[in-house]
């Protein structure tokens, strides 16, 4: 058996961690470029490779076409669900999609949970390589408002990528177990999770008994269209139309500017974090570059709307728990948007209290799906983790109506069942239509799931059928039914209608598994070559810079032998060689690099003392 890890697979970033056996401490696992964020970003290469994290995210620029972004917002969904995702991202769904979204990558398709894996199997590399043994179990973290789906399509990712998933465990539950909260003997704790693409306030309760520590989610609410990615949008937006209006340059005509554009302003919304104020320089297609100075005052102003939007879910979780905000003993933040000062200063206001903010938020709940991998893998007895589910389960009754039989925020695992019989006389079969949500009527909820019960001709009410609902510690649901008179039973797992079925599942894994070495050799040629046409086109384009003119002949000739090497070793398939040529380049544009950083900070300087006048 091989090591278990926690992974926390997020819109924007995905991270792995594992507890250390020395220290008894979680810790993430850091990449092949220190870092220890995973960009959630995959990438087609047009020889058909598949390109992950960090290389995939510099192809946002270069080839947008064939690289993908918070894939998450896809995942256990269908086609008609993300029509207004497609107004702000990117994603170009296959038009023979029906049930189940395709995505375009170049001219191949993939669904959401396919994507997913390439991004958990790049994580399970990562830990693999550090452990030097393989890594074959995991928990993973997911949104506490995710539905059945959602946790279905997130479980399918994980088969693919040839991990076993023990447990799904909600994202701010994750967050809880990072800061050690269950080592302390009683409270409640609010935490409030706003990550790239999603946001999540849950409200639990730490229990200290004989038998041990008991972790409940008193309630759970949120967002599943609310995110850091909704600032940038709005920000990008403004910026966008008021380029459109000085300058007459439409850029969302251009993928490339698009994302250049985004970036530049991701950039700009960190430094406004740290300072109060922030310029932005982003040049034209027609040689113009616009310039605009933020305020840390006027930028809270735009994204004010966002912030309280975060603020109904808040008080929402907060009344189903029967709490008011005094009630609470603690209050973390979770997720790199919380970095946010508005955000910090709109949370301690609400709760009149100073919340957790000692872990990296980016880090935390990789850091709490590492605990509870660790109490899973050794059995650790005096904690209990209750999650609950985050929307009512029932089915549709004579009439369509609806009747619950697990309300929303019932403690999970659990179960429950009800009796009901027949409506029309000598009925043959009993169509049982599974369904998920707060509305009464079965037309306005979301179907899970339908399946037929054989029973014998009767008069209308004689019958007596059972129908169980079982949800296990994943949050998965299974439905059965039984004729109590005749002992006629039928049962499922519920598989949403856009699910990915079990024989795709199995061809996947066995192409992962009969692939393996061939795709980790192709991997290293493939990283190193996107490395070097990053620094190829850097190196072009910084020798197009004025400032290059202070080379001597002798630099610019060791530069220009330098590239000429790396683009012949790039052709070929030595890795080794191509990274020797990457550091050989590296050397001969140091002073390059040198003259361009002056003349940046010379800029800078210059642009703050205009903005000052």
């Amino acid at each position: 058996m091989g090591r278990i890890v926690g992974i926390d697979l997020g819109t924007t970033n995905s991270l792995v961690a594992y507890t250390d056996a020395e220290t008894g401490q979680p810790k993430c696992v850091p990449g092949p470029y220190g870092d220890t964020l995973c960009p959630s970003v995959v990438s087609l290469d047009p020889d058909g490779s598949i390109i992950v994290g960090e290389p995939a995210r510099r192809r946002l620029l270069t080839q947008p076409e064939r690289t993908i972004y918070s894939v998450k917002r896809l995942m256990g969904r269908g086609p008609a669900d993300v029509q207004s995702e497609l107004k702000l991202f990117p994603f170009r769904i296959d038009s023979a999609s029906k049930n189940v979204i395709r995505v375009l990558l170049g001219n191949r398709v993939f669904t959401p949970p396919e994507i997913s894996a390439f991004i958990l199997r790049e994580l399970k590399n990562w830990a693999e390589a550090l452990f030097g043994e393989t890594v074959d179990r995991a928990v993973i973290t997911v949104p506490a408002y995710f539905n059945d789906a959602q946790r279905l399509a997130t479980k399918d990712a994980g088969k693919i990528a040839g991990l076993e998933v023990l447990r799904l465990v909600n994202e701010p539950t994750a967050a809880a177990l990072a800061y050690g909260l269950h080592e302390k003997q009683r409270g409640r704790v609010a935490v409030y999770d706003l990550g790239g693409g999603t946001f999540d306030i849950s409200v639990l309760k730490l229990i200290s008994t004989t038998a041990g520590d008991i972790f409940q989610v008193l309630s759970t609410n949120g967002d599943t269209h609310l995110g850091g990615d909704d600032i940038d949008n709005l920000v990008q937006s403004h910026i966008q139309q008021d380029i459109m209006d000085c300058y007459g340059v439409d850029i969302t005509q251009r993928p490339e500017l698009v994302q250049e554009l985004r970036k530049a302003l991701i950039a700009v919304k960190h430094r406004l974090s740290e300072n109060e104020e922030a310029i932005l320089r982003f040049p034209l297609p027609n040689g113009a570059v616009y310039g605009t100075g933020f305020t840390r005052a006027a930028f809270e102003e735009w994204i004010r709307p966002v912030v309280e939007r975060t603020m109904g879910p808040v008080k929402q979780a907060l009344a189903d728990a029967h709490l008011k905000p005094a009630d609470l003993d603690e209050v973390v933040l979770v997720g790199g948007t919380t970095r946010t000062p508005l955000i910090r200063r709109t949370v301690q206001e609400f709760f009149d209290r100073k919340p957790h903010i000692e872990l990296n938020p980016d880090e935390v709940v990789a850091l709490g799906a590492a605990v509870q991998a660790n109490i899973l893998d050794h059995g650790v007895e005096n904690m209990l983790l209750l999650d609950v589910t985050p929307l009512s389960l029932g089915i549709e009754t004579y009439g369509g109506a609806v009747a619950k039989i697990i309300p929303r925020n019932s403690t999970i695992p659990a179960s429950a069942q009800e009796l009901y019989t027949t409506g029309v006389d000598n009925q043959t079969g009993i169509d049982i239509h599974v369904l998920q949500g707060e509305r009464e009527l079965a037309k306005d909820c979301r179907s899970l799931a339908r399946f037929t019960l054989r029973v014998p001709p009767a008069p209308a009410g004689l019958p007596r059928i059972e129908v169980k609902f079982l949800i296990d510690a994943n949050g998965i649901l299974q439905v059965g039914a039984k004729d109590l008179r005749t002992g006629e039973q039928h049962s499922i797992e519920v598989q949403p209608s856009y699910g990915i079925n079990e024989s795709e599942i199995e061809r996947m894994l066995e192409e992962s598994i009969e692939y393996a070495e061939q795709d980790f050799a192709e991997r290293q040629v493939i990283e190193a070559r996107t490395e070097s046409e990053s620094i190829l086109t850097a190196t072009a384009k910084a020798l197009t810079n004025p400032q290059a003119a202070g080379l001597s002949a002798e630099e610019r000739a060791k530069i220009d032998a330098s590239v000429a090497r790396l683009q012949e070793s790039v052709a070929g398939r030595d890795y080794k060689l191509i990274r020797k040529r990457i550091d050989d380049l590296n050397h001969a544009t140091e002073h390059l690099a040198e003259l361009l950083m002056n003349s940046a900070v010379s800029t800078a300087l210059e642009g703050r003392r205009l903005a000052e006048v």
